[in-house]
């Protein structure tokens, strides 16, 4: 599916849908109760289908009711192996936070998915696996297929670089099937909230203390030691999924680009996912953006134009790494923004659906923007009401937020200039129907 996107004024309300983050944490922690567990607002992504058909490979099963809860029959104590494979499909998430899982058991079990999944490399993953007593190892380099045979335990202590925090997740919930504490120390740790979002999920289904009135689970506050004691039989479980902030991103700098006012509804306050750093960011450069957390709301005002006049050096400085998905929005709305942005730390975003840095820096170069490439870093030089931008088409690299993010610049561009971004339907990943629901607000997106 192409879309098509051109200069238009929002106004209204928009609702985001459940966060995909939770989503999968809440559906994996689901599989391994005994008993029943009740989900309201999952995100209905590919994603997370994906992980639903897992499930129902290793003895549990999902049923979708009404009002967007999913029911889900938790395998407990009989939890196994398949006897074929695990498709992940194009979820990392699943495929981190699962193998660690399924390695506690015995048995030989092979983990693949799409084409995008079979290009990103998972030796820290494998390395991890054999560290911890399995046999783990790719079919070809470093990449999917891959095997392993379990079962993992805790007699050794799991030192790892922690760049990428999904696996690290995988393990902290392994962990609870294992008898005995598991020991992780990460060299360089990033993408920290998410490791603090298992933790909150942890404690809630498994319970903050053991018998003894120790931790369950142990994050120390630089992130460089993880402890987590087993052995949990979770029970089955009800709760609600919150609003995801990294599709909150997309509205936002919607707003913020075309020059309009919206407010975005049922905006999750609680502090479990990083991306919320977003709205401080956008602030420091004059965006006039109220977040009312009382009644969950986020309201944006684009009233003036976006300077890094008033930041120091004239410059605006992000280190990515505690939210890499907020990149590719970031890397848009820079470009309307008068003054250089330099976002730091970005080598995790180049292990995701695909190198995201090189992609933004490709398509957004191609539709008239100032970026470069530097160590580790991407620089966008920025203009007031993006002047100097213009149309053309574009490729989405099959990647949700690239396709999101450059669909939304597209209501920024100058009047008779449109662009159009290819392979657009890969959005329904993190935000199905993103397009429809954008156009209630006024976005005009044609889809062909």
């Amino acid at each position: 599916m192409k879309v098509v996107a051109k200069k238009s004024v929002l106004s209204g309300n928009i609702a985001v849908p459940g966060s995909k983050s939770h989503t999968i944490r809440a559906l994996i922690l689901a599989s391994m109760a005994d008993g029943v567990s009740h989900i309201s607002n999952p995100l209905s992504g590919d994603d997370c289908f994906s992980t639903v058909k897992a499930i129902e490979k290793i003895g549990g099963k999902v049923t979708f009711g009404d009002n967007n809860v999913w029911t889900v029959f938790g395998a407990g104590d009989n939890i196994h192996i398949p006897s074929d494979f695990i498709d992940v499909g194009n979820s990392g998430s699943l495929m981190y936070f699962l193998a660690p899982v399924l390695a506690t058991l015995s048995g030989k079990c092979l983990f693949t998915g799409d084409k995008s999944i079979c290009k990103r490399p998972v030796n820290h993953l494998v390395d991890a696996l054999n560290t911890l007593g399995a046999t783990a190892s790719c079919k070809k380099g470093n990449t999917p297929p891959f095997t392993f045979c379990g079962p993992i335990d805790v007699k050794k202590t799991l030192v790892t670089e922690g760049a990428l925090s999904q696996y690290i997740s995988g393990f902290m919930m392994a962990a609870t099937r294992l008898d005995g504490t598991l020991n992780i120390k990460l060299t360089a740790p990033q993408e920290t909230p998410y490791l603090k979002m298992t933790k909150l999920w942890l404690d809630d289904v498994c319970g903050k203390t053991c018998a003894d009135g120790t931790e369950r689970v142990f994050i120390s506050d630089d992130f460089k030691s993880v402890k987590v004691r087993g052995r949990v039989n979770i029970k089955g479980f009800d709760r609600e999924v919150p609003s995801d902030w990294e599709g909150v991103a997309f509205p936002l700098i919607a707003a913020l680009i075309s020059g309009s006012s919206i407010t975005i509804d049922n905006v999750d306050g609680s502090g479990s996912q990083g991306d919320e750093k977003i709205v401080d960011v956008l602030k420091s450069v004059g965006a006039d953006i109220e977040w009312n957390k009382e009644k969950c709301t986020l309201s944006v005002s684009a009233k003036s134009g976006l300077s890094t006049k008033n930041l120091p050096h004239g410059e605006l400085c992000i280190d990515i790494s505690s939210f890499p998905d907020a990149v590719c929005a970031l890397s848009v709305i820079a470009c309307f923004i008068d003054g250089k942005t330099v976002i730091t730390n970005v080598e995790i975003c180049r292990k995701k659906e695909t190198d995201r840095i090189k992609a933004m820096k490709t398509e957004l170069c191609k539709l008239g923007g100032y970026v470069e490439e530097g160590e580790n870093c991407l620089i966008i030089h920025g203009k007031n009401r993006g002047f100097g931008l213009h149309g053309g088409n574009c490729e989405s690299y099959k990647d949700h937020r690239i396709a999101m993010s450059l669909a939304c610049l597209g209501l920024g561009l100058s009047e008779g200039e449109s662009l159009t971004v290819c392979d657009a339907e890969c959005c329904n990943v993190s935000f199905p129907h993103f397009f429809e629901v954008m156009n209630k607000i006024g976005a005009g997106f044609v889809c062909k």
